[in-house]
């Protein structure tokens, strides 16, 4: 099964672009990751730039909108993820629980939808999913 873990940390909604990371708290970071990597169930993990430098397309009067960061509405946002591959929930819970996240962090953990997980009517419907999903996963832009 794989899962997401979204890590949000409190406060990044309104981090300048130029945000500094704090040496040690990589380091135990990086313990951290590697420690999924040993253990065989880390697929990718990225740390995202803080919203300030993002945008925004909405689509609510049906056409395209764009805003830039940052985005005065936001409570919470995604300052990195990790893509691990386990047995059951519970274990990517057991995971989650294991990082060395400070005080104002927190770890969203979501189940990703396999095709499987649906009809055969919605699975052809997106028939040539996988191969997507494969077929661009190792090319830089």
């Amino acid at each position: 099964m794989r899962f997401m873990m979204l890590m949000i940390p409190l406060g990044y909604e309104t981090a300048p672009p130029d945000v500094q990371l704090d040496t040690e708290r990589v380091k135990a970071m990086m313990k951290y990751n590697e420690a999924l990597k040993e253990a065989g169930v880390l697929i990718a993990l990225d740390g995202l730039h803080p919203p300030s430098t993002g945008a925004r397309v909405s689509f609510a009067t049906g056409k395209p909108v764009v805003t830039d960061g940052p985005f005065t509405e936001a409570k919470e946002v995604l300052g990195g993820y990790w893509m691990i591959n386990v047995k059951s929930r519970e274990e990517a819970i057991e995971w989650a629980k294991k990082c060395p996240a400070s005080e104002n962090e927190i770890i969203e953990i979501r189940q990703v939808q396999e095709i499987g997980d649906f009809s055969e009517e919605v699975q052809q419907a997106a028939k040539g999913f996988e191969e997507l999903q494969k077929g661009n996963a190792n090319k830089a832009r």
